[in-house]
């Protein structure tokens, strides 16, 4: 018997939500045919079988959020007799709560009543109580920025344990809250109290408006860029490129790409081959922070973000300074298309020491760039366009792109940014190296 168990899809990840089982218990499966899709605010993708056999039992259901390495589901690799110990178990527990019934019909009536508003007296009485199961620095971030008795929020989480969401969940409701300080309590009941004018709401609503619930991804990712936000001081600082000499020669090799290789090249590439000219250079925007020190990786591994239908998500390209142009196209294709086929392998998501978002792809001419955490820098590439230039006092056609780089200004201030930035430009203006 083989467990099957929640991969980790990054190195900040303490949880996934199982949103759908591809193989239904008592189905033969293959070793890595999928089996399951799960969605973190790094991935949303397909985890391939790790053995053959027949899925014998499902332990997490559909849309449950569980911690990582938990068992959700076992694999009988010897032919599946197993499958059948499955359906027996759940009439096995269903007989426990009607001898619990038997024995008290009527007198529990009262009694049931009793114990209902004793949790409440339990909970507010014993703040200092210790929640169950272990804690993320994150919920404790936030029970300590909110004020949170912890011993008040019921975790949902694997063992009771207490998830952002849950935490979420009990800021969203006021009346969770009526011990808490009147400094604390009096901004929370302004805010519900605006809505009070909502009478016409539901008559212009019913009429005008749609309710969709927030994807398990975009619910991740909104997560992942407000915990970015508190933790790195965003500054950004942004510098005009003249790309004309990138090109010239994108424009002397891109036929030959699409016959040779099948796919296009474009300008992310060089600019990712800069990238890692400067990094070499300035080693401390490919760094991290943990607490008060820092961690220099010896490996860049360039993450390049990927717009998908309904989120976004930054596979890794390893090595990326032993790569050219054309590995650098190569990986960025390779990577892209199976993101939005969801079939990427966990590690292809971990380990980024530094990011690179094309919103030029959309026709934005610049913009400032979150943090993906724990790196420390993000680059942003506008638009490229011809534009009109001033150059030795002539007017001059050239091709102008808007580079944007938001970093941490915990670790880095904005001279080193500018320094990275003017190699990261000269690079790019005087480019001169072959791309095959």
């Amino acid at each position: 018997m083989t467990d099957v168990v929640m991969p980790q899809m990054g190195e900040s990840i303490v949880e996934g939500t199982l949103t759908k089982w591809l193989k239904k218990p008592g189905e033969r499966v293959e070793r890595d045919e999928p089996l399951f899709e799960i969605s973190t605010d790094k991935v949303d993708t397909e985890i391939p079988s790790p053995a053959a056999g027949t899925l014998a039992e499902v332990l997490v259901e559909e849309g449950k959020t569980v911690g990582i390495n938990t068992v959700v589901a076992r694999i009988d690799e010897a032919g599946g007799a197993a499958k059948a110990a499955q359906p027996p178990s759940p009439p096995a527990a269903q007989p426990a709560p009607p001898q619990r019934a038997t024995p008290q019909p009527e007198p529990p009536a009262a009694e049931t009543i009793q114990p209902a508003p004793a949790p409440e007296q339990v909970e507010d009485t014993a703040p200092a109580g210790e929640p169950a199961g272990p804690l993320s620095p994150l919920v404790r971030k936030m029970a300590r920025e909110n004020d949170i008795d912890l011993s008040r929020v019921k975790g949902t989480g694997a063992g009771g344990r207490i998830t952002k969401q849950d935490l979420e969940a009990f800021l969203a409701q006021p009346a969770a809250q009526p011990a808490a300080p009147a400094a604390a309590a009096a901004p929370r009941p302004q805010p519900v109290a605006a809505p009070a004018p909502s009478a016409p709401l539901p008559l212009a609503g019913a009429a005008k408006t749609r309710i969709e619930p927030l994807s398990t991804m975009r619910i991740k990712i909104a997560e992942h860029m407000v915990m970015s936000k508190r933790t790195s001081p965003h500054v950004t600082t942004v510098h005009r490129v003249d790309m004309t000499a990138v090109a010239k020669t994108r424009e002397r090799n891109k036929a030959v790409f699409q016959q040779n290789y099948g796919f296009s090249l474009t300008y992310l590439p060089f600019v990712a081959r800069a990238a890692v000219v400067a990094l070499r250079q300035f080693p401390l925007l490919n760094a991290s922070l943990d607490n008060n020190n820092i961690i220099y990786h010896n490996e860049m591994n360039i993450g390049i973000a990927v717009a998908l239908e309904n989120g976004l998500i930054v596979p890794v390209i390893r090595a990326a300074d032993e790569k050219n142009v054309l590995g650098l196209q190569r990986s960025i294709v390779d990577l892209a298309t199976r993101a939005r086929s969801r079939q990427l392998k966990p590690e292809e998501v971990q380990g980024g020491t530094f990011s690179i978002t094309n919103f030029g792809s959309f026709g934005s001419l610049m913009g400032t760039p979150v943090i993906n955490q724990p790196q420390v820098a993000i680059l942003g590439v506008g638009t490229v366009d011809k534009t009109p230039v001033v150059i030795d006092d002539a007017i001059a056609i050239r091709s102008i792109c808007h580079l944007s780089l938001s970093f941490d200004h915990r670790l880095i201030d904005g001279a080193l940014a500018d320094q990275f930035m003017t190699r990261l430009k000269q690079v790019l203006e005087s480019w001169s190296e072959e791309v095959l």
